[in-house]
């Protein structure tokens, strides 16, 4: 799996996107621990989530090779980074978990997401799918590590963006994902 490069955040915002920004901004300067962080995020997240001034034409443009990200803000001191994910239909993710705690939330269309959770196994470990969901628009995850290994999919049949905002700046790091797995599954 590859994804399109990251880049600098993107020049445009607009004002409904520099108001997300400063909402999250004030959530991530709280310093509590990952877990409630990433939920006072979702908070601020969800009620931008869908409207139509949130991002521009050029944000929510695809690549029919890959999912895309567009890179909407990097925090200059590293604390978090929002990024806009553009699925076309079939893309998707490989088993993955991240880097720091992130949300999630589902701007246009709909994602399809496998949860795991990594169990031993003698010498060696496996993942088991715990659970089956489809995210619609609005929808939000809150995820910390350790335990948020997931597939990530646009198994519909119209492009879908959502925006992904991680505890860390991506840009700096160049991906969100702590490591891909390539374990024995169990379904």
């Amino acid at each position: 799996m590859t994804t399109t490069p990251l880049t600098s955040p993107e020049p445009t915002a607009t004002a409904r996107l520099r108001t997300l920004v400063g909402e999250v901004r004030a959530a991530a300067a709280r310093g509590l621990p990952p877990g409630p962080t990433a939920r006072l995020v979702a908070e601020r997240l969800a009620p931008h989530l869908g409207a139509s001034d949130l991002l521009t034409d050029a944000q929510c443009e695809g690549d029919p090779a890959r999912y895309r990200q567009h890179v909407l803000h990097a925090e200059p001191d590293g604390s978090f980074s929002l990024v806009a994910l553009v699925w076309l239909p079939g893309q998707a993710t490989p088993v993955h978990d991240h880097v720091a705690w992130c949300v999630t939330g589902v701007h246009r269309g709909e994602e399809h997401e496998r949860r795991f959770r990594l169990v031993p196994d003698g010498a060696a470990a496996r993942l088991v799918a715990t659970e089956d969901v489809v995210n619609a628009r609005g929808t939000v995850a809150a995820l910390a590590p350790p335990g948020d290994i997931h597939l990530v999919r646009n198994g519909g049949t119209e492009t879908a963006v959502s925006l992904h905002v991680y505890g860390a700046d991506i840009t700096r790091l160049s991906t969100s994902i702590r490591r891909v797995y390539r374990l024995p599954v169990d379904a």
